[in-house]
């Protein structure tokens, strides 16, 4: 079953503002609920693939957070780690910042773009991006991080070397001072020297190894469940250095699906008929059309895909909310005519043109509760 994430008042997008109004920060409303009354300084830890449903079911691998007081939020849609690292940057749903997924084709392009590489299929890290590519440009609203700078919070990124500076980064989580991460221990120290600056402090801290296991090996796998322990130590370290007036928040940026059936688009005919570029991710496609194929291409991937797949229109999806309550004229323009969501265990792949991708075990971005659902979980120094 296909779940509808929670704008405006329990979704990714709405965690950071969240925080900032315990900071002090103008203009900025707890629509969640955390427990943080007094707090001043904050850890925002985000385990990269870590669902709900999956924290729930190995609750035994995490003794330390399993053993914490949490309320399950929803990740925005496309679920998928580009969309909703830039929600919890910006503040906004999908729908507003406009990086709507993990390969996306924008307008005036003949490619997909990599909104995790931030680059154009095909393209080398030399390559100049095109004026419309820069993150700033193609993300140009101003972002939570840089709003609490300005208002006296000092904010702070903590993760590995790429991403400092990275597209990703400067689109939507621009406004905070970088320290770079090599270790989990490294997250702990790093958060430790923020916490020791004067005043108010939010140290968004991003950890991705579980998210790695989970794409490779599978999220119930053996080394999926020892990463899990790895995480629960590293929250409990971080927990044990908070200050009196400290906070650690933990969040996910989306859940996983252990992958069963696959169809493969490349060695389908009825699927690529009609279709100029298949983007999104094996969860959750983004199907661009040629000029007046539309109906023609809903109707064989309908058939082709059968109950595993709910396939809509863009408007369709728009209508159902599912990139927020509002959709700007850029976002609209980069979103698929259609749009094919798995709702069991299958995924589309490309053997040829993906083929790293395609046969990975975890996958997610569709809105199934393994994939939507994230914990929210907040833990405070001994009262």
């Amino acid at each position: 079953m296909l779940l509808q994430p929670q704008y405006g008042s329990a979704s990714l997008a709405d965690v950071v503002p969240s925080l900032l109004a315990h900071l002090g920060v103008p203009d900025s409303h707890d629509t969640i609920g955390f427990d943080l009354d007094g707090v001043r300084r904050v850890c925002l830890l985000v385990v990269d693939g870590l669902g709900a449903d999956q924290l729930d079911a190995h609750a035994s691998d995490a003794p330390f957070l399993s053993s914490r007081t949490s309320r399950t939020i929803t990740a925005g849609f496309p679920s998928t780690t580009a969309t909703s690292l830039s929600s919890l940057g910006t503040g906004l749903p999908p729908g507003q910042h406009g990086i709507v997924g993990y390969l996306v084709s924008p307008p005036g392009h003949k490619g997909l773009m990599n909104s995790l590489k931030w680059k154009m299929q095909g393209a080398s890290s030399s390559d100049e991006l095109p004026p419309d590519l820069v993150p700033e440009t193609f993300q140009p609203n101003a972002t939570s991080f840089e709003h609490a700078r300005d208002t006296g919070v000092s904010m702070f990124h903590i993760g590995p070397a790429l991403q400092n500076g990275s597209g990703l980064t400067r689109a939507s989580l621009r406004g905070a001072s970088f320290r770079t991460s090599i270790t989990a221990g490294d997250v702990v120290g790093n958060v430790a020297d923020a916490f020791a600056e004067p005043g108010p402090t939010l140290a968004y801290a991003y950890y991705g190894d579980l998210d790695l296991v989970g794409h490779v090996r599978g999220p119930a796998s053996p080394a999926w469940r020892a990463e899990l322990r790895q995480v629960d130590r590293l929250a409990q370290s971080l927990a044990d250095k908070l200050p009196p007036d400290g906070a650690l928040v933990v969040v996910s940026d989306h859940g996983m699906v252990e992958v069963g059936d696959r169809v493969d688009y490349d060695s389908s005919p009825t699927l690529r008929a009609g279709v100029r570029q298949l983007g999104g991710e094996a969860r959750m496609r983004y199907v661009y059309t040629r000029r007046g194929a539309t109906t023609d291409v809903s109707d064989a991937w309908r058939g082709a895909l059968g109950a595993s797949f709910t396939v809509v229109t863009r408007d369709e999806a728009l209508d159902s909310g599912w990139f927020g309550p509002s959709v700007s004229d850029v976002a609209y323009a980069r979103i698929g005519d259609l749009l094919a969501l798995a709702n069991d265990r299958s995924a589309v792949v490309r053997a040829d043109a993906e083929s790293i991708a395609a046969v990975l075990h975890g996958h997610h971005g569709s809105l199934t509760s393994a994939e939507l659902l994230v914990p929210a979980l907040v833990v405070r120094p001994l009262r």
